[in-house]
């Protein structure tokens, strides 16, 4: 959501925002739109002067026995009327249909977001660790002898359709381990609050975050109208919904580790072997919500809290900042971290942390109070994985894959596998 005064005093410089974001001719549109909307308003205020005006006139016109003057004058008082609730509904439809524009338009980019079309264009940052030197030839997760046995994809076909699987045995709870640890490290060491939110939220929720109104067909909705999260950033940014914030609140770090489900919509023939694209699966989230003048360095904050996992399970990475072509309409800067696949041969992502300004924060109406007073001012929001926890699994898996098709396992998931460090080829731990 953006701030219809800001474009109104600054035109030139939204319209080049958009314009960064391959976008061109909005900002004409709103301003056209708000022109209209402005003058119903003006219009339905200057009649209600006029029929307050032609009201009290109306007495005197009787009490003289000014019959033509108190019938013209009565007549006015209803034309006016009319005309007030003409003009009134008329500044109200144009109002819906400015806030639906505003709604549709993504967030503007940072100026030290790169510009670009796609994520060719992308910018590395940095990198961590180095990919094993194998003396054999790497294979996918799926692929991987130890892991087969736990990870079903037929019996997750045959229970709901493609891209969905069934975890089993060892495999099951390494996948469970991961959510522990992640969970633990962000709670112990980075401070977050440990926070359990429903998978099933209001429309508003949805509007809240910008999953809609135009990007409804990536999420699923039930017959009675609610929405499944396309990820817990639904649930833990909205609980700050409608709220008026002590500054001295801020920032306040949460972090979630639930279910989600996204359609996939423009996804076809993408990863559709093996478990990195599903319709159902599970993320440890983070949000943060904070000031205008912390939110760039929370942004730093988070990106370094989610790397820390893939450097505590010793998984090489990198990580980039997206485009203007690339990131996500809500955000204003996003960085990605991929993490190494050797069954790839590639980096592929396993989170996303996002800095998105005030532009949900005004779709929310959720505020705070500055420190010493003054006007109320909204917030500001993140959001990242920490990590996405099937992507890690493939991870784990493929990192640790051994020649015998055993797969030895991080470490730091040890004590949450009863002391296990090793999938052995049969698919069980060891």
């Amino acid at each position: 959501m953006h701030d219809i005064r800001a474009i109104r005093e600054n035109p030139e410089a939204f319209e080049h925002a958009l314009n960064r974001r391959g976008l061109s001719g909005l900002t004409a549109q709103i301003l056209s739109l708000d022109a209209e909307r402005r003058a119903r308003i003006s219009a339905a205020e200057t009649a209600q002067a006029e029929q307050n005006r032609a009201s009290k006139e109306v007495g005197a016109a009787k009490a003289r026995g000014d019959d033509a003057e108190f019938e013209r004058l009565r007549a006015l008082v209803a034309e006016k009327k009319a005309d007030i609730a003409r003009m009134s509904a008329e500044a109200e439809a144009l109002d819906a249909d400015l806030r639906d524009l505003l709604l549709g338009i993504p967030n503007l980019p940072l100026d030290r977001v790169p510009d670009g079309a796609d994520e060719d264009d992308n910018v590395e940052l940095r990198r961590w660790g180095s990919p094993r030197a194998l003396d054999f030839t790497p294979v996918e997760h799926f692929e991987i002898p130890g892991a087969r046995a736990g990870l079903d994809f037929e019996t997750g076909a045959k229970l709901s359709g493609s891209r969905f699987v069934v975890l089993k045995g060892a495999v099951a709870r390494i996948h469970r381990a991961l959510a522990q640890f992640m969970l633990d490290l962000h709670v112990d060491q980075h401070g977050l609050e440990e926070t359990w939110t429903p998978v099933l939220v209001l429309e508003d929720m949805m509007v809240g975050t910008g999953q809609l109104p135009k990007f409804g067909e990536d999420s699923y909705q039930t017959r009675e109208g609610w929405w499944l999260i396309p990820t817990s950033e639904v649930t833990l940014t909205n609980t700050v919904n409608g709220d008026l914030l002590d500054h001295a609140a801020l920032p306040r770090r949460m972090v979630a580790h639930s279910q989600c489900f996204r359609s996939e919509a423009g996804s076809a023939g993408r990863d559709t072997t093996g478990m990195l694209r599903q319709h159902q699966f599970e993320k440890v989230e983070m949000v943060s919500i904070t000031d205008a003048e912390t939110g760039l360095a929370e942004h730093e904050r988070m990106t370094r809290c989610a790397e820390a996992v893939l450097e505590a399970l010793d998984l090489p990475y990198r990580t980039i900042v997206l485009c203007t072509g690339d990131m996500g309409a809500g955000a204003r800067i996003t960085h990605d971290i991929e993490v190494w696949l050797p069954g790839q041969n590639r980096y592929r992502e396993i989170s996303s942390v996002s800095y998105c300004g005030d532009y949900q924060a005004r779709r929310m109406n959720a505020r705070y109070r500055p420190e010493g007073g003054g006007k109320p001012e909204f917030v500001h929001t993140l959001n990242g994985s920490g990590l996405a926890v099937g992507r890690t699994l493939i991870a784990v898996l493929e990192n640790g894959q051994q020649a015998d098709g055993s797969v030895t396992l991080p470490a730091a998931l040890s004590r949450y596998l009863g002391g296990a460090t090793c999938l052995t080829t049969e698919g069980a731990l060891a």
